[in-house]
């Protein structure tokens, strides 16, 4: 058995312990991170024995649903298969974050939700020269994007950046160790951290025909989402049927039917949690009722001694970061004082 250098480096024990001290960052409570910390040394040279030898193999999933806001089903590896996801995620990241376009926002350092939420702000004023032109915007989702993606379409994909015959070996064990509602061959788990960067390699192909087929400048995604800015409708019209086709005939997806809105700039685009409208961007309604549903939950948690205060205003923090990227004062202002009348009623 011939092993590349490469990969042995890969797999080295010390980048598997870097992997692990990622993986368990936030999970230390857990009871299986806690089972295999007991004996983490043994179970990490177990680990990479049997990356080296090929002995590997991807266990099960246990399956869960959350509701995040709307319900979802997680599927959770072990914990020696998600620290071979954080060495995987990595390596990918490092090849194929520089090959995605700029406008994809997804699960990248530097991007993220709010970024792109801004983008489509700062576009829809440039495209309307200060909000004095036509403008029009679509917006389209993926149906059951996770579950539908086609596994050898995504391990082609892989082939034409990776040569490495053991990262191969080993991206197989991952990519195929699941089968969706699909069926088999069908789908990666919302749960592998693996999936996220699988997720952009696999739309990186739809953005590269939209920006360069179909020319298309103004084009923004994050994960299965996207918009496109043209001042025509009509001409949104057409471009569905043109993405249709591309997603069917390359990626064996497909557009959500009752997702795919064609809106005047004028009226708010509802996207990512946020409506952004000509000189202002809104949290979405049932956003500001989950936010303040979920710091409320913290605030009882807190009063019953069940979390720390430190933890109830790290939360609350996290949420005043989200609502600073929009024009929500009102709300903020509420939150600050709900924080602020539990730090005034602290004992000194």
């Amino acid at each position: 058995m011939s092993i590349h250098d490469s990969y042995l480096q890969f797999i080295a024990i010390e980048n598997l312990l870097q992997a692990w001290l990622e993986f368990r960052r936030g999970k230390r409570k857990r009871y299986d991170v806690m089972s295999f910390e007991r004996s983490f040394e043994d179970n990490l040279f177990a680990l990479q024995k049997s990356l080296l030898n090929k002995t590997y193999h991807h266990g099960g999933y246990r399956s869960f649903f959350v509701n995040d806001p709307k319900k979802r089903h997680i599927h959770k590896a072990s914990v020696s298969d998600r620290i071979v996801h954080h060495l995987l995620y990595n390596y990918l990241y490092n090849i194929f974050d520089k090959t995605f376009i700029y406008d994809s926002y997804s699960c990248r350092l530097g991007k993220g939700t709010h970024k792109s939420v801004r983008r489509l702000s700062q576009y829809i004023r440039k495209f309307t020269k200060n909000y004095t032109r036509p403008c029009f915007i679509l917006k389209c989702d993926i149906k059951k994007f996770f579950a539908s993606i086609d596994q050898e379409i995504l391990y082609k994909l892989l082939l034409e950046k990776i040569k490495d015959q053991d990262m191969l070996w080993l991206l197989r064990q991952i990519i195929f160790s699941f089968n969706s509602e699909k069926g088999k061959g069908k789908g990666i788990p919302l749960g592998n951290l693996t999936s996220q960067v699988f997720a952009n390699i696999y739309l990186n192909e739809l953005d590269q025909f939209i920006k360069h087929n179909l020319k298309i400048k103004y084009y923004i995604r994050y994960a299965d989402d996207f918009v496109v800015l043209s001042d025509q409708k009509s001409e949104l019209e057409k471009l569905i049927n043109k993405i249709e086709i591309f997603l069917t005939s390359k990626l064996k997806l497909s557009l959500h039917d009752k997702k795919r809105t064609i809106r005047n700039y004028r009226h708010g685009i509802d996207f990512l949690g946020y409506i952004t409208l000509p000189h202002i961007i809104l949290p979405r309604t049932k956003t500001k009722r989950r936010l303040m549903k979920k710091i409320n939950e913290k605030i009882e948690n807190f009063n019953y001694n069940k979390i720390t205060y430190t933890s109830l205003n790290q939360t609350a923090q996290s949420y005043l970061g989200l609502l600073k990227q929009s024009n929500a004062y009102r709300l903020s202002q509420d939150l600050k004082n709900k924080i602020w009348f539990l730090t005034n009623s602290q004992p000194d």
